[in-house]
């Protein structure tokens, strides 16, 4: 990454002055008709609530004062960003269009960043106004002043002063990390290619994904028929002998085995040379049954077409095709994908269809995609938020082995860490964050979010079953003893009726890509 300075004093150039009257006045369009609200001609009080890139415009959410001091919210489309905040007047040109008035002080160019409302780690996107070389500096180590226009945090709609020796065209649109008040790093095209890679490589691996207990289920029924090769009925023993029992994980050595061996860290194990794990390793173990599989197959299917097929017609589309996609990567599509805990059981055995080792493979297949899946998302989920944090993210799924039975446990684990802003900042506390699924009969589906945070815990359980909430209720005086005797604070426990709540979380609107590449 490249870094970009803050500029030294210096008077607007003609092309942001440009800007600023052109920007005095601003057509929205509304996606709803006024219906009487405002007749042609009138005005009101508006503030900005929000507002979000969609392709080439602006989606803008409005709240309108009225005279009578009637509040209400209207969504608009513009051709350019308005400043989250901004609170100007509106007036009605029609009953699908309103004027917007700007203040001239909002687009006063800036010359530094304040931390405050952009911390360090923010990434900022900005589309260049204009470039000029500084008086003196020509050649390859020419310095530019450089107009940019932020279009997403806090200061949407904003000009910003730059200096830097990148050569940015005007009309392009650039990523850059706040690195201080006058620096930051711009980030280039291809870690947006990365990005799009991830949610590529996410997305079809969650159409193929199936759960672990459909697979699982299937290997006792083989492995008690007779005729099964002694190749293939090694794997799945071996496979079988590597899960966990629920006393292993009640110990916290035990739990610590089976999450190093749940197949989130195989290729991290490949790469570091660690092979003396890799029986016991889970991913491993279904890509050793894989192998066992497909020779005592006559035809098998091939399991990744559509993979292929992707890759192909992206690596022709590509570039004009990219700029689309990289425009739309932190869209709701692609962000619910990454955040999707826990899985759903996707790809499963046909009632109809008899266990025998062409199921067996699929449902391997499935279950290697599934562990990709928990694998991709965590990747997507860490990162540096508009705040600074860094949120790390494991995400991954641990089959428990009781009695005879098999009750597969999603686990996602989050470390939500404070940056500090400098070497006399003292450390920062981290939040700690842990989910768990899991359906146990005769319980039911349960789902348990808890965090961490100062020595503190807080937690709560979702039950399905209303008779299993009840259960668990009566149990969290119980809970909360054992808790205690572990060295923690309870602050709240509470267990509820119903499904969990997928409340906000924190991520990256990482949009813009250079429209020149």
């Amino acid at each position: 990454m490249t870094e970009i300075s803050g500029p030294r004093p210096a008077t607007p150039s003609p092309a942001t002055a440009r800007s600023a009257a052109q920007n005095v006045a601003q057509t929205l369009k509304l996606l709803q008709p006024l219906g009487g609200l405002l007749a042609s001609g009138e005005t009101a009080k508006a503030e900005v609530m929000g507002v979000k890139s969609i392709e080439q415009s602006f989606q803008v959410l409005l709240k309108l004062t009225l005279e009578s001091g009637r509040q209400t919210t209207l969504e608009a489309t513009s051709s350019r960003p308005l400043a989250l905040g901004l609170n100007t007047a509106v007036t009605a040109l029609s009953d699908t269009r309103l004027s917007v008035l700007l203040q001239g002080s909002a687009e006063k160019p800036l010359g530094q960043l304040d931390l405050n409302q952009l911390p360090v780690g923010t990434l900022l996107q900005g589309k260049v106004l204009s470039r000029e070389a500084l008086p003196g500096q020509t050649g390859p180590q020419a310095v530019f002043k450089t107009v940019v226009m932020l279009l997403n945090s806090a200061l949407a709609g904003r000009t910003l002063n730059l200096e830097t020796n990148l050569a940015l065209q005007p009309g392009s649109l650039l990523s850059a990390e706040v690195k201080g008040a006058q620096a930051l790093n711009f980030i280039p095209l291809g870690s947006r290619l990365d990005q799009l890679a991830l949610n590529q490589h996410l997305g079809g691996q969650q159409t193929r994904q199936g759960s672990l207990d459909g697979l699982l289920k299937t290997m006792q029924s083989l492995n008690s028929q007779p005729g099964l090769s002694e190749g293939l009925r090694s794997s799945i023993d071996k496979l079988f002998a590597a899960l966990p029992d629920s006393s292993q994980l009640s110990t916290a050595k035990g739990l610590s085995g089976a999450l190093e061996n749940s197949g989130l860290f195989l290729e991290s194990k490949l790469l570091g040379g660690q092979t003396q794990q890799l029986p016991t390793d889970l991913k491993a173990n279904l890509l050793r049954l894989l192998g066992q599989l497909q020779p005592n197959l006559t035809n098998p299917a091939p399991l990744l077409p559509a993979n292929a097929a992707a890759s192909t017609a992206l690596s022709q589309a590509l570039p004009a095709f990219a700029r689309n996609i990289l425009g739309n990567l932190a869209q709701s599509n692609s962000r619910q994908q990454a955040l999707s805990f826990p899985l759903h059981a996707g790809a499963a055995l046909n009632g109809e269809e008899e266990a025998d080792l062409e199921a067996l493979l699929k449902l391997a297949a499935a279950a290697i995609s599934r562990l990709q899946t928990h694998q991709l998302s965590s990747l997507a989920q860490s990162q540096i938020g508009p705040d600074g944090n860094l949120l790390t993210t494991w995400q991954l799924e641990v089959p428990m082995r009781h009695a005879q039975e098999f009750y597969p446990v999603q686990i996602k684990v989050q470390q939500d860490q404070q940056q500090q802003q400098s070497q006399t900042d003292e450390p920062r506390e981290t939040l700690w964050k842990v989910e768990l699924a899991f359906d146990i009969p005769p319980l039911g589906p349960i789902h348990v979010q808890a965090q961490l945070a100062f020595g503190s815990l807080s937690g709560c359980l979702w039950a399905q079953q209303s008779d299993t909430a009840l259960l668990i209720d009566s149990e969290l005086d119980n809970l909360r003893e054992r808790l205690l005797a572990a060295g923690l604070q309870v602050r709240e426990l509470a267990c509820k009726q119903g499904t969990a709540p997928q409340g906000a979380r924190t991520t990256l609107e990482q949009r813009w890509v250079d429209e020149t590449a």
